[in-house]
């Protein structure tokens, strides 16, 4: 059997994170009755005009500038003319032959090191609205929800550069992550925002002419964009290795039976009878515009990963984690203008604050990284011991709070008091008569049992470093 390398390049269609539509002031919100979200404008009545979304360029400039891409200053709108139930107008507004952005490439880890993948190009459009299809409906009828068409996108295309599923949806991972950071997009895949068509070729290994290409339509998930490329790249060679030619075509990704079927034959441009847009003067850029988005532009997770490892001596992979999610990350840091111990507030909010929030946000916590914070410092000054600090998140979990306040109304100072603990110290060498014979001949890792005892007699809030001290004392001195 022949070997074949497979081609991959991506066009990812992000609805910018607007209250309105991009040629009107209709709402973006999701979830409204089929309908309520239309107006004629954008359902393309005659005599409407459309005007574009200020904050919809604004957001799709913040991309461009944060995926390095070369922006164009003035860059032209098109109509790009196609029949389909759910595209009222039967045309599309979006960018053709001047795109506002060019260029560009996102740094992605495949597991075997940093990838680069280059982007050809950027550009604003308007998106189609939903058919629906329930085959439970007397007749089997389809209907059309009209709510998401002009809904601002962006759709980032990559060049075909990619050559495994597994680099596919790290790009795809990587590319949200970026979105969600910026604001430009709420990645929210469910929902639509964030979709994905996946252009898939294979040619023989050594082979410099690419392979015939084969779209692969809509794919809402990481598992499905993974899932549909492996399954159209042995579609592929089933056919090269039969005798057939791979046809230029649209399919889509069956989840229930787990394969891409035809969707239609793949249109050239030509076929969309491109041409200008009447209604619409070309989009201009500003210097002064463009530096303002400069300017608001914020850290990425990648730049912001690598100042918590220079920065803050974190490991990668701690830094990989606390970086994942902008809010996470917000959360962090936030906790550090009350504690500087980097490396246990991180371990708080990994271990802990992670664990608690693993199905829902950080939204959903009933506090901030004050209190984190708060609670780091709690332990550094020795006023509570770490035991005792898990006891406070938990109450922190409960209702929220000040650490401080929680500590002194359920009095859970750690007692350092030398005197208290020497007392309890010499009960627990009296009562624990043979494993203090052992640590005396030798056999030190008792200590640790000795220590948990006078924890459990002073209920958690013994100094254990203190008591660890006054236990060897006492024992090497006895």
């Amino acid at each position: 059997m022949m070997q074949y390398e497979t081609v991959i390049g991506l066009e990812v269609h992000a609805q910018l994170a607007t209250q309105s539509k991009l040629f009107c002031s209709c709402s973006t919100a999701f979830g409204a009755s089929p309908n309520a979200q239309t107006c004629p404008i954008c359902l393309g009545l005659p005599g409407t005009l459309p005007v574009p979304n200020q904050q919809a360029v604004t957001l799709a400039v913040r991309a461009a500038l944060g995926f390095g891409c070369t922006l164009h200053q003035t860059s032209g709108w098109s109509r790009k003319n196609y029949f389909y139930p759910d595209l009222p107008k039967g045309y599309q507004i979006t960018q053709f032959d001047r795109p506002y952005a060019t260029g560009g490439q996102l740094t992605i880890d495949t597991g075997d090191g940093p990838e680069v993948v280059t982007l050809t190009r950027i550009h604003v459009e308007e998106d189609a609205g939903k058919n629906i299809h329930d085959d439970l409906l007397a007749g089997r009828r389809s209907y059309v929800d009209f709510n998401r068409g002009s809904t601002p996108l962006i759709e980032i295309v990559s060049e075909p550069c990619m050559r495994s599923s597994a680099a596919a949806v790290a790009y795809l991972k990587a590319l949200r992550q970026a979105l969600r950071y910026m604001g430009v997009c709420d990645g929210n895949m469910e929902e639509g925002s964030l979709r994905c068509d996946a252009n898939v070729s294979i040619r023989p290994k050594g082979q410099a002419q690419l392979g015939t290409r084969v779209e692969l339509k809509n794919i809402n998930s990481f598992r499905f964009v993974q899932q549909a490329i492996d399954y159209e790249v042995a579609r592929q060679a089933e056919v090269l290795e039969g005798g057939g030619q791979v046809s230029q075509e649209t399919r889509l990704w069956d989840t229930q039976a787990k394969t891409t079927r035809a969707m239609r034959s793949k249109a050239d441009a030509h076929d969309y009878r491109y041409f200008p847009e009447p209604d619409l003067p070309d989009l201009v850029l500003t210097d002064a515009f463009i530096q303002g988005v400069a300017d608001a532009l914020p850290e990425l997770p990648a730049a912001k990963a690598k100042r918590y490892v220079d920065d803050y001596g974190l490991s990668p992979y701690d830094a990989r984690v606390l970086t994942d999610d902008s809010e996470v990350a917000a959360l962090f840091e936030s906790a550090l203008n009350h504690s500087k111990h980097y490396k246990l507030v991180a371990n708080w909010i990994i271990n802990e604050v992670l664990r608690e929030i693993k199905d829902t946000s950080v939204a959903t916590l009933p506090f901030g990284g004050e209190a984190i914070g708060e609670l780091v410092a709690l332990i550094e000054a020795g006023t509570i011991s770490g035991k005792i600090a898990k006891d406070v998140f938990g109450l922190l979990m409960q209702s929220g709070g000040s650490p401080k306040d929680i500590v002194k109304k359920h009095n859970l100072v750690q007692v350092s008091d030398e005197g208290a603990l020497l007392s309890m110290v010499n009960e627990v060498i009296s009562a624990q008569a043979e494993s203090v014979e052992k640590y005396r001949s030798g056999k030190t890792q008792v200590l640790g049992f000795l220590v948990g005892q006078v924890m459990q007699k002073s209920r958690g809030q013994a100094n254990p470093k203190m008591v660890s001290e006054l236990l060897v004392r006492q024992i090497t001195q006895g």
